[in-house]
């Protein structure tokens, strides 16, 4: 595995999760996203070194595990590299505990607290959205909330590096229920990236670079939409519980989970769609036997 020039001084490890690395022209790199864990950040180092680079920044675009567990190896090595973050991804970036606390919404139990949900704490500091100049590098930096509570997308000249925002056709393919917090603004995220100009390529986190954005954007769109009307579809059978309409998509969807943490991911991706629901006026809430239930309106 080796790096991959996007553009001159731009390039990217290709992974499970996608790392971009860009010159800073003085003997340095800005490393955006450094993978789950150690053996992903061992290969991002030896390829950073094998261009005689050294690591002059981290940026984290937001705070799932996998684009910010490689950090602590890094830091291991060189201690001084600052690492940003959106300020509320920051913050879950210096607490990981916060991750699998929000999801399970109580004190996370052995069960979830696997490298995929409690990455190990790196000094993560918030940076704010806009140009900025982050080890030597200028970037733009896009807010694209909706995956998470805050994310950034980044631009690199004509390259954008969508994060999150955006997945490659196998990765919407292999996971129908493409995770989000709030599915609304996941969709406008995507829907914004198309209308940037002079942009080649995108590269999502996961999935090959793409020369025409408008086109992968078009695919994440239908997939998110398809997730909303299977969620619309589950509330025809009578009002349920997350849990109760999370199987009803899964049946409809064909996903199998077989551990605690696809649940829990899972069952956030039908409480966003929910959430719309309510919001656009679809769905309702209501308090029937001590159970917090769903219903079409």
């Amino acid at each position: 595995m080796t790096l991959l020039a996007l553009a001159p001084g731009v390039f990217y490890l290709p992974g499970a999760v996608n790392s971009v690395v860009v010159e800073s022209g003085a003997g340095g790199a800005l490393l955006i996203d450094t993978g789950l864990d150690d053996s992903h950040a061992r290969k991002l180092l030896r390829e950073v070194a094998a261009l005689g680079l050294r690591p002059a920044a981290i940026l984290n675009t937001h705070s799932h595990t996998d684009h910010h567990g490689g950090n602590a190896f890094i830091l291991k090595r060189f201690p001084e590299v600052p690492v940003f973050a959106p300020p509320l991804e920051a913050a879950v970036i210096r607490f990981p505990v916060l991750e699998p606390l929000s999801l399970f919404g109580a004190l996370p139990p052995r069960e979830v607290q696997t490298k995929f949900l409690l990455a190990p704490s790196s000094p993560a500091q918030g940076v704010e959205p806009g140009e900025q100049r982050l080890g030597g590098v200028d970037v733009e930096l896009l807010a694209v909330p909706g995956h998470a509570a805050q994310m950034y997308a980044v631009r690199v000249g004509d390259v954008l590096y969508a994060a999150d925002a955006l997945f490659g056709p196998d990765a919407l393919a292999k996971h129908p229920l493409t995770f989000c917090v709030d599915s609304a603004a996941q969709k406008a995220s995507a829907a914004a990236l198309a209308g940037l100009s002079g942009v080649r390529p995108t590269l999502p986190a996961h999935g090959d670079p793409a020369e025409e954005s408008a086109a992968l954007v078009a695919v994440n769109l239908a997939s998110y939409e398809r997730t909303t009307a299977a969620v619309r579809e589950a509330l025809t059978a009578g009002a349920a519980t997350v849990d109760e309409l999370l199987a009803r998509v899964c049946a409809a969807l064909g996903v199998t989970m077989t551990n605690a943490g696809a649940v829990l991911l899972n069952r956030a991706v039908i409480s966003a769609h929910l959430s719309e629901g309510l919001a656009a006026g679809w769905a309702q809430l209501e308090v029937s036997d001590h159970r917090l239930l769903f219903a079409q309106r």
